[in-house]
């Protein structure tokens, strides 16, 4: 790697040559010591002394074919004329593919990456293929493929034991983006990352901006401890943002990794990843209950409510907590409404709506009812919704059926508005009286299709950001046993969610 490099090779592919050039020096910048220019996504033939007229840092020259993910037209005796070019033509780095690697003879200084791409999946015979690139005249051996299942990254890694030459090994996709960060503690030189994601370059790469300032690559190593969010989907998650930001204020050498895991997959999940180790989860939607039944310690919320939103790995197994239950709670009573007295409002004799019948419903239910609120519970699957009410003592309301009920609070715990469906509401807006408290735990977006509802209707409105950065603070204490930063955690979401929030806040 060059000096100075912070272990991320900035991804630049633009249509135009100004515009490839205005990024290149706009990434530059930005704190770039690393280039690749994608040249097979140039409409017009390369002009390398335009490209690398007033080069700030190495730069890598890039020509891919389509199967290997990339946007080539012309022929392959034409690109591969292309490539020897860019061999002559002042690039610092060029990046061949494996079948086409012997072919372009090394030449003066240029340092040569021999890749491998797989769009589709892990293939069966990687370790085989991996063998043989190593055999190959090449300054770092790059591997990038599909992921198909969180499994799949587990494969790739492997391929950094004992690995005879610099590699670069990593999955592609939303289930593959662990790998990404994680191929830099297992020591790869360096790892991807676009300087403008919209662009499309490559599936699941991660932005140079959330590189650095979310997971902070710069300080991934050997020793860094490893933590994440579980969940599908989760790539909307804010908790890679709070959880990095707390650690780095603390100086703690650990990143947070959001890992996608489908419904059915989670034992199987943490099992195979206690090699990395993981030592500690969140974990959301739709995971909590099967998470309550891997531990074998379980806090007395998870015994009450059967559900886990944390999981940790301790010496002796994993330990289950509920950080949602208290932070419902705390996020309820100190957001409700003044009473006429002038006293703070309080739960015990409120009649509450709650809508859902998951994880963080199940936390909520046993808390209201606790505090001796006077519950109903709806939700979209009747049978789940019966259930719970049946474990908690109180009334079921059949979902076509949940506008008749009359009540003081609506608590939603469904997934209806959040991200990307942000067009939906759990209940029509005639429902929302003047008054009536709404509490929405999504919190992504913040302002809900029901909280913008409610709040136009003249209710009382709590949401979801309160009890998320609540529930993060205590998941933080049990990953760390250190007290969370939770004015930094609040800043950083609220400035995420709403930079306009965040000025007016100050």
């Amino acid at each position: 790697m060059p000096s100075g490099a912070e272990h991320i090779c900035v991804v630049i592919g633009r249509t135009r040559h100004k515009m490839m050039q205005i990024e290149i020096q706009e990434a530059a910048k930005r704190g770039a010591r690393f280039l690749e220019l994608r040249l097979d996504f140039l409409a017009r033939a390369p002009d390398f002394k335009r490209l690398l007229g007033t080069k700030p840092c190495p730069m890598m020259a890039t020509v891919r074919r389509p199967a290997d993910g990339g946007r080539w037209s012309g022929s392959e005796e034409a690109r591969r004329m292309l490539l020897r070019q860019a061999v002559v033509g002042g690039f610092d780095w060029i990046d061949l593919e494996t079948d086409v690697a012997d072919a372009v003879p090394r030449f003066g200084s240029v340092k040569r990456i021999v890749s491998y791409h797989n769009m589709d999946e892990v293939p069966a015979d990687l370790e085989k293929i991996y063998e043989q690139m190593c055999k190959q005249d090449a300054d770092v051996v790059k591997i990038a493929v599909r992921a198909q299942q969180p499994g799949d990254n587990l494969r790739v890694i492997d391929l950094y034991k004992n690995a005879p030459k610099p590699t670069v090994a990593f999955c592609m996709g939303d289930v593959g983006l662990p790998s990404r960060f994680l191929a830099l503690k297992y020591g790869a030189p360096f790892v991807y990352a676009a300087f403008n994601k919209e662009r499309g370059i490559a599936p699941g790469l991660p932005s140079f901006e959330d590189m650095r300032q979310v997971y902070h690559t710069h300080t991934i190593d050997a020793q860094t401890q490893v933590y994440g969010v579980v969940g599908d989907p989760v790539g909307h998650s804010l908790s890679p943002l709070i959880h990095n930001t707390a650690f780095r204020h603390l100086g703690l050498n650990a990143v947070y990794l959001p890992f996608r895991v489908p419904r059915g997959d989670l034992p199987g999940f943490v099992k195979a990843y206690e090699q990395i180790p993981v030592l500690g989860y969140s974990v959301t939607i739709p995971h909590k209950e099967a998470a309550a039944t891997l531990a074998a310690h379980k806090s007395s919320a998870v015994e009450r409510t059967q559900a886990a939103n944390t999981l940790v790995l301790g010496g002796d197994g994993l330990h289950a907590y509920n950080t949602d239950y208290q932070a419902a709670l705390e996020s309820l009573m100190e957001n409700m409404p003044i009473a006429p007295d002038g006293s703070q409002g309080s739960l015990p004799g409120r009649t509450v709506l709650l809508l859902g019948a998951g994880g963080v419903a199940r936390a909520i239910a046993h808390a209201l009812q606790r505090e001796g609120a006077v519950l109903a519970i709806s939700n979209r699957t009747n049978d789940r919704a019966h259930k719970l009410a049946e474990e908690v003592g109180c009334r079921f309301i059949d979902w076509a059926a949940r506008h008749s009920v009359v009540c003081d609070t609506l608590v939603n715990c469904t997934s209806v508005g959040m991200h990307p469906n942000v067009d939906e509401s759990p209940v029509h807006n005639s429902f929302l009286k003047p008054g009536l408290v709404v509490f929405d735990t999504i919190y992504t977006p913040e302002t809900t299709l029901l909280i913008k509802e409610a709040r136009s209707r003249g209710c009382h409105v709590i949401t979801g950001v309160d009890m998320f950065i609540r529930q993060a603070a205590l998941q933080f204490q049990f990953f760390t046993g250190r007290e969370a930063p939770v004015g930094l955690m609040r800043k950083v979401v609220r400035k995420a969610l709403s930079p306009v929030a965040l000025r007016d806040e100050a």
